[in-house]
């Protein structure tokens, strides 16, 4: 998970799956220490955590290693000059392609329509497909949804949650 927060999505992801490794990834060291105090407590081994920037992943992470990436809640950045922050701008969806092994996803959820398509855009433009898609997750089929701490706050407030399950297209690797 990139922009783990504090850690409620990886640490539940990892309790559930105990045969798979989980990386939670959080570039804000107090954030992501208290994530690793919710593992330890837990006593959940499968999953690690690094405190690093989303660009710096392919020093850290082998090509092709990852099955899946979760974007939960990132950052929209409204202000058009922050664009290039946003974890679903075209230079961080190369460094995807890069770690992300043939057949992973990119599973992404915001409350932010507007971060959404700018997503969707910059998905479709940039070699990627999508597989799945809500515009109200919580209103969708989709099931085995991990509530993060951000998704349960904007549920209660009535708000929609997007979704989408996107993959790398084959021609463009």
């Amino acid at each position: 998970e990139l922009g783990c927060g504090k850690g409620r999505f990886s640490n539940t992801l990892a309790s559930l799956n105990p045969s798979i490794n989980v990386l939670a990834v959080e570039k804000i060291d107090n954030v992501l220490i208290t994530a690793a105090e919710t593992a330890k407590e837990k006593g959940i081994k499968n999953l690690k955590f690094l405190c690093l920037a989303a660009e710096y992943l392919t020093r850290y992470i082998p090509k092709k290693s990852i099955d899946n990436l979760y974007l939960n809640f990132s950052c929209p950045y409204p202000k058009k000059r922050f664009s290039n922050r946003r974890l679903t701008n075209p230079k961080f969806l190369k460094v995807y392609k890069e770690i992300l092994k043939d057949g992973g996803f990119i599973y992404q959820k915001t409350d932010n329509r507007e971060f959404f398509e700018y997503s969707l855009i910059n998905y479709t433009q940039n070699g990627f497909y999508i597989e799945d898609i809500s515009l109200d997750l919580h209103k969708s089929e989709i099931e085995n949804n991990i509530m993060t701490e951000y998704e349960e706050k904007f549920v209660n407030l009535g708000l929609p949650i997007y979704y989408a399950k996107i993959g790398i297209k084959k021609d463009m690797e």
